[in-house]
């Protein structure tokens, strides 16, 4: 029975060695904060950390994760969403559906750990993760505030203003 150190506790998890790390952590943890949303690593909705890194779990298989590799989750980032990074989602509205953010805010948070005061361009070109409902404006702005940027009330402004019309 493989084991998995996810959100600082080891699982035990029932499943076979080449089930999707992302179906681990839902269905026998779980832990449904991170989502499936492609299958192939291309939308970002499953986006986990492992080792600090950035991942995307829908396409890794449990037998690729060594238990000593620590999987971090959406749940497991903070316990009542006080992570600078989920203050900021919350401050400024970013969500809409909502289904895609969980993914969102674990590449903000990686893209934070590495840069620190991110550019438009460095949020942009980090920020792969795909937003069905288009807040890409929002999301920008949150990293500049949880970074501590003053550029997040411009963004905010030009979206408003967008909806608007």
């Amino acid at each position: 029975m493989p084991k998995l150190n996810i959100n600082g506790r080891i699982r035990d998890v029932q499943v076979e060695p080449d089930t999707p790390l992302l179906w681990a952590i839902r269905e026998q943890v779980g832990l449904t904060g991170t989502k499936y949303g492609c299958g192939v690593a291309q939308c970002g909705a499953c986006s986990v950390h492992i080792n600090g890194e950035l991942q995307r779990s829908c396409s890794m298989r449990v037998s690729d994760v060594k238990p000593s590799d620590k999987i971090v989750t959406i749940e497991g980032l903070s316990r009542n969403s006080s992570h600078p990074v989920q203050k900021a989602w919350l401050a400024v509205d970013v969500p809409q559906c909502g289904y895609c953010q969980s993914g969102q805010i674990m590449a903000a948070v990686s893209l934070l750990k590495k840069n620190p005061k991110p550019t438009d361009k460095d949020i942009d070109e980090a920020m792969t993760n795909i937003c069905r409902c288009g807040t890409y404006q929002r999301v920008r702005e949150a990293v500049h505030m949880a970074a501590g940027n003053g550029n997040g009330t411009r963004a905010r402004s030009a979206d408003r203003a967008s909806r608007r019309s």
